[in-house]
């Protein structure tokens, strides 16, 4: 945890945020990539974060995207919130149709498998997740979908 890290749990307890997603992502992929991955939002904020790249299920181009992202068991665990949005994000969906995929954490290259944790596994990860980013349960409240966690874990 870094000094701006209660700012950014603050931030991200606000229900408008999810508005504002589009926006936090590009402004995080394009701070990323003028610093050579060195600096990130979610870095700035004292967070454990990755750079997720996964093929579209459609066009098969890759996509990038920063998520904020908790180490356990030797990979990362990530999860499909978008600050609590209706709409689950895209990355979701093309994670689930690809078999590997690129992890870069830590400015290291990774590829990685994935799985969709369920049952009690889930509520594991998903306690252990609460500690780094509390705002998992508002997120839960804001929505009247299931927020999928999934490890990634480099092959």
């Amino acid at each position: 945890m870094g000094m701006l890290t209660p700012v950014a749990i603050k931030l991200g307890s606000y229900p408008w945020m999810p508005k504002l997603l589009p926006q936090i992502t590009w402004t995080d992929k394009h701070l990323q990539r003028l610093t050579n991955r060195r600096v990130s939002l979610v870095g700035l904020a004292g967070l454990p974060s990755l750079l997720l790249t996964v093929k579209g299920r459609k066009s098969g181009i890759p996509r990038s995207t920063p998520l904020l992202c908790v180490p356990w068991q030797g990979g990362w665990l990530i999860a499909g919130s978008s600050f609590g949005a209706p709409k689950p994000p895209v990355w979701s969906g093309n994670l689930r149709a690809a078999e590997t995929v690129e992890v870069d954490y830590h400015r290291r290259h990774h590829v990685c498998t994935w799985r969709e944790l369920t049952g009690e596994e889930k509520d594991r990860a998903w306690a252990h997740m609460r500690t780094v980013w509390p705002n998992y349960d508002k997120y839960t409240e804001w929505t009247d979908r299931v927020i999928p966690v999934f490890l990634l874990t480099p092959q």
